[in-house]
């Protein structure tokens, strides 16, 4: 323990067993975050996101936990928001440019690449931390129904289905019983809120949960009502 402690708290020395510890710290960080889920299908990707209870004297606001990043791509983060923030005003940076030099929605795994390409930077610069923020991308573009999920060390990940944060082993769990290739985006829906049902340290209610859905017909991004989201829990 006392050698590990010679190099967590630099993030540009490898340890002699070849580890980063201050990224293994953001990497914690995020598995203690609210947990988000995110399920693909033929029809469309959904996010689904436990949000923050606030106090009763907090004025009600949009979601904290799912966010639109352009009309055909959203992004549910587990982590720090403040971290999330950045990433999130990069990710739409990234889109706009792609429309205004190429005249079409930016690829989403060009996106996840250059988020983390951004996250990576963050773990080899003496004088900065890592991001303490996860990042769960789904949409549709012109190729591909996508779900590609970051993580603070700058890598990414395609996957059907996938939970980050809190209690997601109990999430996955779920989703690794219950999904299946031909899965439709109404089931899909349904999946995800079992999924964070599992997760959830409480009783669901229609103001805790967020829920968004990308379908392909339409490549929108929408998040679902209050009464929506209730229909399936």
């Amino acid at each position: 323990m006392s050698r590990g402690r010679e190099y967590d708290g630099a993030i540009t020395i490898f340890s002699p067993e070849g580890r980063i510890y201050q990224v293994e710290y953001a990497l914690e960080l995020v598995k203690r975050g609210s947990p988000i889920v995110g399920i693909k299908s033929d029809e469309g990707v959904v996010l689904a996101v436990l949000e923050p209870q606030l106090s009763k004297l907090a004025a009600p606001t949009s979601s904290k936990k799912i966010f639109r990043i352009d009309d055909h791509v959203g992004v549910a983060i587990a982590g720090l928001s403040p971290d999330a923030r950045v990433l999130i005003k990069q990710s739409r940076l990234f889109c706009q440019s792609n429309k205004m030099t190429y005249d079409e929605p930016a690829d989403i795994e060009d996106l996840a690449s250059a988020v983390g390409d951004l996250l990576q930077r963050y773990t080899q610069n003496a004088g900065v931390r890592p991001f303490g923020v996860s990042l769960l991308f789904g949409g549709v573009d012109d190729h591909r129904v996508s779900l590609i999920a970051t993580d603070p060390s700058g890598s990414y990940r395609g996957y059907r289905a996938t939970s980050v944060g809190r209690n997601s082993d109990k999430a996955l769990a779920v989703l690794k019983e219950e999904y299946r290739l031909e899965i439709t985006l109404d089931e899909a829906i349904a999946l995800s809120a079992q999924a964070l049902k599992e997760a959830s340290d409480n009783d669901l209610s229609a103001d805790g949960v967020n829920i968004a859905v990308v379908t392909k017909e339409t490549k929108k991004f929408r998040s679902l009502s209050v009464e929506e989201i209730q229909k399936y829990l």
